[in-house]
């Protein structure tokens, strides 16, 4: 939290997990932890874990569902794929025609759509069956829409994979001990040029380094963290 705060960020994605088990005393300790952060624009979806226990009903009270928010010249779409006690995601025929609508309606603006769950598999995660189910569908509408970045959680690993001009930045954990391989925790430092919709995008050892992501997913030897 610290190191986010030194870096007075013009708006905070955080793409859930925020609890283990949806429980109502989880959420309010995540709560009063993100407390640290209300000087700045906080963009939240929820995760699998937050939807346990029907932790869906807390994290609507604690957290709210605004779906479109608007900070300087992007535009970030919230994308709820969390299913009431599945790990797999969805987004659902009805909020992807949403979603693609809604993308077309912001031309000229960098658009960024924030989900939990990943559209695309992740490597060095072993079997994955938990993608969105609904993931073909899903990158089409995101492809015809012309979202510039897409912000996905979930597998606790960061990479990045870029398709077309659309470029999908994944996060991996920033306080979790599920951490993958040789990974620490982390989070993501991402520089969007609002006019031309490029980014650039960096992972941040939590006390530790700054890695660009093109290294982190061009050979091993460049990622293997050394805090």
């Amino acid at each position: 939290m610290e190191e986010i705060l030194e870096l007075k960020p013009d708006v905070v994605v955080a793409s859930g997990d925020f609890t283990e088990n949806g429980l109502l005393r989880e959420y309010r300790l995540a709560a009063k932890e993100m407390d640290a952060l209300k000087g700045f624009p906080v963009i939240t979806v929820a995760g699998n874990h937050d939807y346990r226990s029907t932790g869906y009903l807390i994290y609507k009270e604690i957290f709210g569902e605004k779906q479109i928010n608007q900070q300087g010249g992007a535009v970030f779409f919230s994308v709820s794929t969390a299913r009431p006690d599945r790990d797999e995601g969805e987004v659902g025929h009805r909020q992807n025609i949403w979603l693609e609508e809604s993308l077309k309606k912001y031309e000229g603006k960098a658009k960024v759509v924030v989900m939990h769950h990943h559209v695309i598999q992740v490597p060095d995660t072993g079997t994955d069956r938990i993608t969105i189910v609904d993931a073909g569908d899903v990158l089409k509408s995101l492809l015809a829409a012309g979202a510039t970045l897409v912000l996905c959680g979930h597998r606790h690993r960061p990479w990045m994979w870029r398709i077309n001009e659309m470029l999908i930045v994944h996060a991996g954990t920033v306080s979790s001990e599920r951490t993958r391989g040789y990974f620490a925790n982390t989070y993501n430092i991402i520089e969007l040029n609002e006019s031309t919709g490029e980014a650039s995008v960096s992972l941040k050892l939590v006390g530790g380094r700054r890695i660009p992501m093109d290294e982190v997913v061009k050979e091993r030897e460049t990622y293997i963290p050394q805090i």
